[in-house]
């Protein structure tokens, strides 16, 4: 079995810049973390063929498409064995305006993040899992009704800090 890789400074520094701006061309990219480009690249592939970088993608303004709701939702299952969860997580996966499943600990199970048309959209896709009977025992909605911010990067250099 292969070894993990290890990461140092430069490939955090890397990633974090990585994750803020994906379209960074090379040359940039190694000045932000002070490489040369080649040896940059060089990490930069290591670290997508380790897997530590899963792809790239653009962070859309979903406002200019038109009217989107984002719903929490908290849900509780009737039963707590392991069946129930992979049943329940299985029919969860297929539905498209679900971005986000977290299993918690706590007064339910899970918490969910939805993306809608508007409540009307929502309750239908609640009331399809309902129908489906996949363990759902109750459930609460939280109607975003503003975000005054949304990173879309985590401070990796702070939670991964490196010795020097």
């Amino acid at each position: 079995m292969p070894e993990a890789l290890k990461l140092d400074r430069l490939d955090l520094r890397i990633l974090a810049q990585l994750q803020k701006n994906g379209r960074i061309t090379n040359v940039d990219l190694a000045d932000a973390v002070g490489l040369s480009p080649s040896p940059c690249l060089i990490r930069v592939k290591r670290l997508e063929q380790a897997g530590f970088i899963a792809g790239y993608g653009a962070h859309l303004r979903l406002e200019k498409l038109g009217d989107a709701l984002t719903v929490f939702t908290e849900v509780s299952l009737t039963d707590h064995h392991r069946e129930d969860f992979i049943r329940f997580e299985a029919a969860i996966r297929e539905i498209d305006e679900i971005l986000e499943c977290h299993l918690v600990s706590g007064g339910y199970d899970y918490l969910l993040r939805f993306i809608t048309r508007g409540v009307n959209h929502y309750q239908e896709i609640i009331e399809g899992l309902l129908d489906r009977n996949i363990g759902i025992e109750k459930y609460f909605s939280y109607i975003v009704i503003k975000s005054p911010f949304v990173k879309t990067h985590c401070p990796i250099e702070k939670l991964f800090p490196q010795e020097r």
